[in-house]
């Protein structure tokens, strides 16, 4: 969404460090109003007249003289950064009211694999997926994400942070551009460039309940001005650590009552261990009176230390997973919400005049995310003999049932502490290049060779899974209570510590781009742009050994889902003609060919409009076509095997009376790549207007929508159960004799062996709605200088296909199979300054959806309770004093009313009672920050 901004003949323009695409975006304004504001008129009159420089603006290749565009560009600078006390790219995305499901550090908690892109911090323009949003660095690409898995992107913790200039949000489909990856929008963070001097910036932060602190320095140093000395050299480097935030430390986990709303969805493994009973083992204990607590067993969990258990972990819920008869354990009262952190990122680039029209660069970053993901405590189904539970063994178990004497106890792993995992996303990039003008033609080339780099390591709470086994078979370790010395050596001895996955992917680029002025139009020169792109992409991944040989308790082998080794290669061209065919009237016209190896090829044209009948009153729009080639895990991954949610199987509930209680289950799945897979295309449309009636009001709406149609995807495992008539033949049981390994035939049994999820091109996925941008910017007064930025997202339609023919189904305010797409989202900021001294008062606002509402309670066989999950508002405070003219200090508060994340049932994400997607589990949250410049 684009802030209307001042024109060029009434106001003067930015100053070089904030180049004049701040023209077409909601924070430049403040820069112009400002300026205008601030001098007098007859010293306006009287300063001599400053050349106007020719910028590039994401969204397209033609430099120029930057007013607002035809296309919508949302522009965060700096002093945003600043203001909203954020020291990441990823928490910078998250206060983007255009972005929806991305992908956070809390969706990542997980343990064993549980997600198979642990780590990945991406972008989600519009809802639309990661694979659709275009992330830049710099205008070029950067190598995605190495793990393979369903989403494609760059991980945001590659994003040298510290180095942020600003951020250029191109908020339209740009297929014709920049090509795939673009249909939701682009992203390109701009660096600093030709910087002078030494700054200092440090950066303390801590939540008001404890956990989660921060802390951060980074130092920026610049050499040689590039005008005047003929080159520049600069570098900036950034180190940020923060600490682990446990579910223990947080008083909203209780609040959320878990264990009363969602017993169903918490663990039967709990310590002490629940025994589970075979059915002959069960009768026989019925037929004896065996009780606990003085009533007799009815179940076959049963946990000898029932009701007491062992709280805060295991409770004793009659309505939980564990029955009325055992122990349900609580996990989220065993992990953490927030990850331990290590980041540290070097950017440096030089760049050289080569006489008066050339110029020579040389770009290079490095990166390093170290992440320590913590889950709950190992859980194990230990086999032991009834002679070792003194209570079983004196029913005379063991002498009438000869044949049966192995009792299986559920226990979890208390001693041997929270599964921990340590996730380690190295990124590097090296860009050279030159820039210049040959003749009548600018030029711009470059090479970029960029390399991202996955390491998963199992750290703690891991053991070798026969070895384990035989120890509680042996009395070494005790499922039911404290363990001897000899035990706790077992485990301090046994704890892996290896690595246990790892990823590499790269791309090498050779891009370059021609531009002119081929004739002069009524509004200016028309110009013309040519270019083209060589690039290969590679992909590998690989396990270990002990991963593979399914010895390691509490991470199940992948099988050869994590071998992979891929390559192709990729060119394009395309074109861009800007005709400014009078004062009011600009044309744009883009065309670009790509063709991916294996894959096939596709052209996208884009055409804009731009109609200013006034100065401070314009109209736009543009339309295009777009595409998303698959990725190469969509088309060369091996089968990847994993579980559903709990789902009931209709043809149980035919067989046996609708019983949801035995007939839902978590199924297995098997998710298999397919080589054949086409692009996805896509057509998107945008009008809009933006408009400043006096020098304090700027108003901007645009208009989007967007159809995308071949998506590359599986149909959700829900969709297939609910529609057996079309979707049978992906649904393999074990009475139907297919000669499919580990399905082995039994006429008799009717049960799921396993749900094939097949990667397919099929469906349709529409989204459309409005952003609006709404800014007050007040003339100086005694009093200081005040202003209000509104930026919101309202989303009138979000629906997919989830196969051919299908009807629609809507996640717009409403949670469907992994997310949701809330109907309202915005921020909002108040500003107040008055010499040395700012305040800055923000609130970021997620509307209220209705929830999942599909987890089934398989002890009752009922489908949970609806429920309507509460809009989520944080605010935030800081305050600025510029002590001096080098040193700049800032205090802030963000979640300044602490408020909690709303109460969720959804049962997608491995933290349950709330959505870790977009909500803030840190609480109220206190930072100082100050920065030191050295002219």
């Amino acid at each position: 969404m684009t802030v209307p901004s001042p024109r060029v003949a009434k106001r003067p323009p930015c100053p070089p460090y904030l180049p004049r695409s701040c023209a077409v975006a909601a924070l430049g304004a403040l820069c112009g109003l400002a300026q205008a504001q601030v001098a007098a008129p007859e010293t306006a009159a009287s300063a001599p007249p400053q050349q106007l420089q020719r910028v590039q603006i994401t969204g397209s290749a033609i430099k120029r003289i930057a007013d607002e565009g035809a296309l919508p560009v949302q522009v965060l600078t700096r002093n945003d950064i600043v203001k909203a006390g954020v020291t990441t790219a990823a928490e910078l995305m998250a206060t983007v009211s255009s972005l929806s499901n991305n992908l956070t550090d809390g969706v990542s908690i997980s343990t064993g694999g549980f997600r198979d892109q642990m780590g990945f911090n991406s972008a989600n323009l519009r809802g639309l997926g990661t694979s659709s949003t275009l992330v830049l660095l710099n205008g070029r690409r950067m190598a995605n994400f190495a793990s393979p898995g369903d989403d494609n992107g760059v991980d945001l913790n590659n994003i040298p942070a510290a180095a942020i200039e600003r951020v250029e949000v191109l908020l339209d489909g740009a297929s014709a551009i920049y090509g795939t990856d673009a249909i939701g929008g682009v992203i390109n963070f701009i660096t600093r460039k030709d910087y002078q001097g030494v700054q200092l910036d440090v950066y303390a932060g801590k939540s008001g309940e404890g956990g989660a602190g921060k802390r951060t320095a980074s130092i920026a140093a610049g050499h040689g001005d590039l005008a005047r000395d003929g080159f520049n050299l600069m570098g900036v480097l950034d180190l940020q650590k923060t600490s682990a935030l446990r579910t223990s430390q947080r008083d909203f986990i209780s609040d959320l009552r878990i264990p009363e709303r969602l017993p169903h969805l918490l663990s039967s493994a709990s310590f002490p261990g629940n025994i589970r009973l075979g059915g002959d083992q069960l009768d026989y204990l019925e037929s004896q009176g065996f009780a606990i607590n003085g009533r007799p067993i009815t179940t076959r969990t049963i946990n000898l230390s029932a009701p007491t258990c062992q709280p805060p972990h295991s409770l004793y819920l009659p309505d939980g997973i564990g029955g009325v008869d055992g122990c349900t354990y609580d996990y989220m009262r065993d992990l953490e919400l927030y990850p331990k952190t290590d980041k540290g990122s070097f950017l440096g680039r030089g760049v050289l005049k080569l006489g008066d029209r050339h110029e020579a660069f040389i770009e290079a970053a490095y990166t390093r995310s170290k992440s320590w993901y913590v889950g709950t405590s190992n859980r194990i189904d230990a086999d032991l003999d009834v002679s070792m539970i003194p209570a079983l063994a004196a029913t005379g178990l063991g002498d009438a049932l000869p044949d049966d004497r192995l009792i299986t106890v559920r226990t979890r792993m208390l001693e041997a502490g929270p599964r921990a995992s340590e996730l380690t996303s190295t990124g590097s990039r090296v860009v050279v290049g030159m820039t210049g003008t040959l003749g009548a033609w600018d030029y711009d080339w470059g090479y970029n060779h960029s390399v991202n780099r996955v390491s998963d390591r199992d750290v703690r709470g891991y053991l070798p899974y026969t070895e384990t086994m035989q120890a509680f078979a042996d009395g070494l370790l005790n499922p039911f209570g404290p363990s001897s010395e000899a035990g706790l050596a077992f485990l301090r001895d046994n704890n892996i510590n290896q690595e246990v996955r790892r990823a590499r992917g790269s791309m090498d680029s050779l891009d370059a781009k021609f531009t002119r002025s081929l004739a002069k139009l009524g509004g200016g020169d028309l110009a013309i742009a040519l270019g083209g792109e060589l690039r290969r992409e590679k992909s590998s991944s690989a396990a270990s050994d002990l991963l593979i040989s399914d010895e390691i308790v509490g991470d199940p082998t992948p099988g050869d889902a994590q071998f992979t080794s891929n390559s192709r290669k990729v060119w394009a061209a395309y074109g861009e003609l800007l005709a400014p065919i009078t004062k009011a009237w600009e044309l744009q016209f883009a065309l670009r060919h790509d063709h991916y190896q294996k894959v096939g090829a596709t052209t996208n044209p884009k055409v804009s409009l731009r109609y200013a009948p006034l100065d401070n009153l314009t109209f736009r729009a543009s339309a295009g076509t777009g595409f998303r080639a698959p990725s190469m895990n969509d088309l060369y991954r091996s089968v990847k095997t994993g579980e559903t949610a709990t789902l009931p199987d209709p043809v149980c509930m035919r067989e046996n009376d609708n019983d949801l209680g035995f007939c839902a289950n978590n199924w297995e799945t098997r998710t298999y790549s397919n080589a054949n897979l086409k692009p996805e295309k896509s057509r998107q449309f945008s009008i809009g207007m933006l408009a400043d009636p006096t020098p304090e009001w700027s108003f901007g709406l645009d208009y989007w929508r967007i159809e995308k149609r071949d998506l590359i995807s599986t149909l959700g495992d829900d969709v297939i159960l609910a529609n057996l008539d079309k979707y049978e033949p992906l649904v393999h049981r074990y009475n139907e004799d297919e000669g499919i390994a580990g399905c082995d035939y039994d006429p008799d049994d009717s049960e799921i062996c396993f749900i094939e999820l097949r990667k397919e091109n099929r469906g349709k996925q529409k989204a459309s709605g409005l952003d609006i941008t709404l800014q007050y910017r007040s003339p100086a007064t005694a009093m200081g200088r005040f202003g209000v930025k509104l930026v919101g997202t309202l989303t009138l339609s979000s629906k997919k296909q989830t196969g051919d023919g299908d009807p629609y189904i809507s996640n717009l305010g409403r949670f469907v199979t992994d997310g949701v797409v809330q109907r309202w989202r915005h921020r909002v900021n108040f500003d107040w300054s008055r010499g040395p001294w700012s305040v800055n008062l923000a609130n970021s606002f997620y509307s209220g959806y209705d929830d999942q509402n599909s987890a089934i309670d398989t002890n009752t066989g009922l489908v949970v309770g609806k429920n309507k999950v509460k809009a989520y508002s944080l605010w935030d405070l800081s305050g600025g004093w510029e002590a001096t003219a080098a040193l700049t200090l800032r205090a802030g508060v963000k979640n300044l009313f602490n408020t909690a994340p709303p109460f969720s049932n959804q049962a997608y994400f491995f933290i349950s009672g709330y959505d870790p997607s977009y909500t803030d589990p840190r609480g109220r949250f206190f930072y100082l920050a100050a920065s030191y410049q050295f002219r």
